[in-house]
């Protein structure tokens, strides 16, 4: 199995799923800086940019959670 091949298979594993949620919510740090810098110096377009970022962010969570619960299912199916 090539290095490719290996991490291919861990972003479909849940240990890779979950990595990449921690990413994610990651980068939510850098979204509410924006955003209270944004309200600070009152740059609507900053603001609007910052928001748009934040529902980004929330649709990637919600996209590797609904990933997640799929494996769970899919793990459960197995077992029977």
């Amino acid at each position: 199995m090539s290095k490719l091949e290996k991490a291919k298979g861990f972003k479909k594993s849940k240990a890779g799923t979950y990595l990449s949620i921690g990413t994610t919510l990651f980068g939510a740090v850098s979204v509410v800086k924006q955003a209270k810098k944004a309200r600070f110096e009152q740059d609507r377009l900053q603001l609007v940019d910052a928001i748009v970022s934040a529902a980004a962010i929330a649709t990637g969570v919600a996209l590797l959670v609904r990933e997640l619960r799929r494996m769970n299912i899919d793990d459960v199916l197995a077992d029977d």
